[in-house]
């Protein structure tokens, strides 16, 4: 499978948030919630933003607390936290203020990316210190969810009223799972092939991956014809497990 970053409907509506956060009126307002059910691939696209742009990511645990949140901050920044906890928040913010004046030098921007969000979207006091280093630096954070992080935040307003931008991430489109066919897949694919991968994959990037390896080696040992790999040639042979039963899925020879 190549190892090319695909770029669905998914990556478009967050890509479009960070531009219209770049654009914002209130400089304040730097937060930004992404949300999806679990599989539709919101970790890979955040940590592939983070991978060129230098950003920093982190994943929330359940048991966080602000120094907790902050020793972890600073290793990820590769700076040893001090014992005082007004001592790693002045830490924190003066590494972070320069990553961010020299992404700006660059053309880059420049964000804390925190997946996992909903274990600490309820949680005032860890809220309370990412908004402060978000509003002193005007540092754009990222919190990363599985659909509660939006709800849980209304209990706080002033914590809510600094989120700019909300982007969800929804199941893919037929027109994604062609972007993920012939960006990720080494064997070419029908249109009856494809269609029957959307819908078994319920439109999950991770059941769409998991169909891509099992077309590639099908195909790479049954090289198909100028059409691509059909459901023909792909007749009883397994291209994904179902998510709720794990039991395998094979291809008929019609699309139901």
């Amino acid at each position: 499978m190549r190892n090319e970053f695909v770029k669905t409907s998914n990556v478009n509506r967050f890509l479009n948030a960070l531009t219209a956060l770049n654009e914002r009126g209130a400089q304040e307002a730097c937060l930004v919630v992404v949300d999806g059910l679990p599989g539709l691939g919101k970790t890979t696209t955040l940590r592939k933003w983070v991978a060129q742009t230098g950003s920093i990511y982190l994943r929330a645990k359940k048991e966080w607390t602000p120094s907790w949140f902050m020793n972890e901050l600073l290793e990820t920044l590769r700076v040893h936290p001090p014992h005082a906890f007004q001592k790693k928040y002045r830490k924190a913010l003066e590494e972070l203020a320069g990553r961010q004046q020299s992404a700006g030098i660059e053309g880059r921007t420049f964000g804390l990316v925190i997946d996992e969000a909903d274990h600490i979207s309820n949680k005032s006091a860890i809220l309370e210190t990412i908004r402060d280093i978000s509003d002193m630096i005007e540092l754009p954070v990222i919190l990363v969810g599985m659909g509660k992080v939006n709800d849980n935040l209304t209990r706080f307003p002033q914590v809510a009223s600094r989120v700019s931008q909300k982007v969800r991430f929804e199941k893919c489109s037929e027109e994604d799972v062609r972007a993920l066919l012939r960006g990720r897949c080494e064997v070419p694919v029908a249109d009856d092939l494809l269609k029957f991968v959307h819908k078994v994959s319920s439109g999950f990037n991770r059941e769409i991956l998991e169909a891509i390896a099992n077309i590639e080696r099908h195909g790479l040992l049954n090289p198909p014809g100028e059409g691509g790999l059909t459901m023909a040639d792909m007749v009883g042979v397994t291209i994904i497990n179902d998510r709720t039963s794990n039991r395998p899925i094979n291809v008929p020879e019609v699309l139901a």
